[in-house]
């Protein structure tokens, strides 16, 4: 008896676990649904990442991919507050809870993964450190920056990344390093260093803020790996779900050829694929916590990643970055998301 009473409890406990693990993974969920809005953290003005007008409307990449996340919750894009933070601030912003996702060009790194209380739920844009200089300088390769004096901005994987590079090389170099991403640039651009670096996006991005863009130019090198995506706190599955799957959702929607302008006569498709994609055969978006159409709901309010990609960072856009390896999988690049089944 002292057995079977021994079994029974410890599945009770078990079972109380599993209810109170349930509870506990569907809080930020339920903290959305009931403020009404979606926190995002995004940058303090990253053109083509995360950038406001001068009316204070947010767009990039970064703020797609929470409008995409508005979209599946409330059917709604708009229902996101964006907060703008440094480098340095942006994970106790996370970690105290002040936002529900981070949203920010933020390098996805095994320190990052493991010592914030975050994770990561994918890569939004597949990115590497670079080194931008003026024309006049006529440099043409950053093994030719022995003795440069260099702006960075603290708080980023830049630091390490720039002195890894120098050193590897037997290089000297003097570093200037700044708060934000801006003071950053405008001492690059009043000559404080002969040298701006950053992840080649954040060059292309900052180029366009200076006076004269054409006389700076983007040396040819990468050196460092730089998978840039969201984060979210740890211990709540279900948002982690919802999070990570809402960009494989854009990303199976360019795959699958559904576009913000065609996605309502993809509804009609007897295809299984896009049956279980666009909700119309299963339940897969309600075992997410979210609607059937979830998928649909995205796609409507912000396009698959292809879409938000060259609207925001592309060769049709100002910084006219090439797709590169950021083309999905099966067109060169190395996007590539699981299946939606």
């Amino acid at each position: 008896m002292k057995r079977v009473s021994l079994a029974l409890t410890l599945a009770a406990a078990a079972a109380a676990a599993a209810l109170s693990v349930q509870a506990a993974s569907a809080q930020t969920l339920k903290t959305i649904k009931d403020r009404g809005m979606l926190s995002c953290g995004v940058s303090q003005g990253l053109p083509g990442f995360s950038s406001p007008d001068d009316k204070g409307n947010w767009t990039g990449i970064d703020v797609d991919v929470c409008r995409a996340l508005a979209a599946a919750v409330f059917n709604d894009p708009t229902k996101v507050k964006f907060v703008p933070l440094s480098a340095k601030d942006r994970f106790t912003a996370l970690q105290s809870g002040e936002i529900d996702v981070l949203s920010r060009n933020t390098t996805w790194t095994v320190s990052r993964d493991t010592s914030l209380g975050a994770n990561f739920t994918g890569v939004t844009y597949y990115d590497g450190q670079g080194f931008m200089v003026k024309k006049s300088l006529k440099v043409n390769s950053a093994l030719e920056l022995n003795s440069a004096s260099v702006c960075v901005q603290t708080g980023t994987t830049t630091e390490q990344n720039l002195a890894d590079f120098f050193k590897g090389n037997n290089m000297k170099y003097e570093v200037i390093a700044f708060g934000t991403v801006d003071e950053t640039v405008k001492a690059y651009e009043s000559g404080r260093c002969d040298v701006f670096t950053d992840d080649a996006s954040g060059l292309y991005a900052s180029r366009l803020k200076l006076a004269n863009p054409a006389d700076h130019v983007v040396l040819p090198e990468i050196i460092s790996k730089e998978p840039l995506g969201p984060m979210v706190r740890h211990g709540d599955d279900q948002w982690f779900d919802i999070v990570k799957w809402t960009l494989f959702a854009m990303i199976n929607a360019e795959e699958l050829g559904v576009t913000q302008k065609n996605v309502d006569e993809m509804l009609k498709s007897d295809k299984p694929e896009l049956k279980r994609v666009l909700g119309t055969d299963g339940n897969l978006g309600e075992q997410l916590g979210l609607t059937k159409d979830w998928v649909v709901r995205i796609v409507k309010a912000v396009g698959n990643y292809g879409e938000t990609f060259e609207r925001n960072v592309g060769t049709g856009s100002p910084l006219g970055i090439a797709r590169g390896v950021n083309n999905l999988w099966n067109k060169g690049g190395i996007q590539y998301a699981p299946p939606i089944r």
